[in-house]
C-alpha cells in the first residue's frame, strides 16, 4: 500500500457552485427525510447512506482490507472528511483494540446548527466512519454515539462494537 494517497482539491462536478452544498441544505434534507419517514427509520436511512459512502471513500484512497496503521488511517481521513475534502467532519483519533474501536470527532454535520442540549445524535456521519472503518478492515461494526458536543462533551464520540 502507498504511503501518500491523493485526495482531489479541484471539483468538477458543477461548474459554477462547486461540489459541496451547504449545512442548511442538508439538516433540512434530514429533518424531511424525519417528517417522512419518522425519525427512527430517518436514523436508519442515514446511518446506511452514510456508511455506502464511508465504505466508497476507503476504496477510493486504496485502502480495503489493508489496515494500516490508525495513525496513518485517521491522517488520511482528517485529509478526506475535513477541510482539505468534503468538509463531513474532523477525525481526531481512532484508538483500536481487539473488540472495538473508538473515533473522536468534532465540527460534525450532525451536530452542525442544533442547539445545546438537543438530543440529536450523529447518524449520517457515523455512518460514514463506519463505513470507512468496515472497509478497511473487513469486519462489521455496530456503531453507537457515546459522546456528544450537544451535551457537554467537546467532541463528537462513535463507539463501534465487531461484529463479525
Amino acid at each position: 500500500m502507498s504511503t501518500t494517497t491523493m485526495i482531489p482539491v479541484t471539483h468538477d462536478i458543477r461548474q459554477e457552485l462547486g461540489d459541496f452544498s451547504s449545512i442548511v441544505c442538508f439538516k433540512a434534507l434530514v429533518t424531511g427525510i424525519e417528517e417522512a419517514l419518522g425519525a427512527k427509520a430517518a436514523n436508519i436511512a442515514l446511518i446506511s447512506a452514510g456508511r455506502q459512502r464511508g465504505k466508497s471513500l476507503a476504496a477510493s484512497l486504496g485502502l480495503t482490507n489493508q489496515n494500516p496503521g490508525w495513525d496513518q488511517v485517521t491522517q488520511l481521513l482528517q485529509k478526506a472528511l475535513g477541510p482539505e475534502g468534503t468538509r463531513l467532519c474532523m477525525i481526531d483519533k481512532i484508538v483500536a483494540d481487539d473488540e472495538s474501536f473508538q473515533v473522536s470527532c468534532r465540527e460534525t454535520i450532525c451536530s452542525s446548527l442544533e442547539d445545546e442540549g438537543s438530543s440529536r445524535n450523529l447518524s449520517y456521519t457515523l455512518g460514514a466512519v463506519q463505513g470507512a472503518i468496515e472497509e478497511i478492515t473487513g469486519k462489521r461494526l455496530r456503531g453507537k454515539q457515546v459522546e456528544s458536543v450537544l451535551r457537554g462533551s467537546d467532541r463528537d464520540v462513535i463507539a463501534f462494537e465487531i461484529l463479525a
